[in-house]
């Protein structure tokens, strides 16, 4: 699986934490984010490059965006068709996200979660499998309808 992770100034050095990370985990990381910290960056211009790249990479990708609430890449992530993005607060959020959501982008709350905390969100996250149960399932193609 490939991982495509960016951040803006305020997920700067957590970013780069996790790359270092999932890299000793043995994951396949593509890093978009910046390669120097620029506290005048738009959180949308990194937000576009993990999902655009997510998408064209297929069923076998996941995103990381991570920005200081979490809250501005997730709904930016959103608004592409094919990208289910969820705020990974704590396990249980990132575990329900794959479980029942299928979610394919996870987003971080800088500010709010240490190193070591983002690191077993980010686990758990990429070792639950989605469910597809039934209602699951039904659920996300009532999704994909949306205009």
């Amino acid at each position: 699986m490939k991982i495509f992770i960016g951040a803006d100034h305020n997920g700067y050095h957590l970013r780069e934490a996790l790359i270092g990370y999932l890299k000793r985990a043995g994951h396949d990381v593509m890093d978009d984010g910046d390669k120097k910290l620029d506290p005048n960056d738009d959180f949308p211009i990194f937000t576009q490059k993990v999902v655009a790249d997510v998408l064209s990479a297929g069923d076998n990708a996941r995103g990381i965006l991570v920005c200081g609430s979490a809250q501005g890449m997730c709904m930016a992530a959103n608004r592409f068709k094919g990208i289910r993005a969820a705020i990974g607060y704590d396990r249980e959020a990132a575990r329900a996200a794959r479980n029942d959501d299928n979610s394919n982008v996870l987003c971080l709350p800088a500010r709010v979660l240490e190193q070591d905390e983002a690191y077993t969100i980010v686990d758990m996250w990429l070792d639950t499998p989605f469910e597809a149960a039934p209602r699951f399932v039904r659920r996300l193609k009532e999704i994909d309808e949306f205009q």
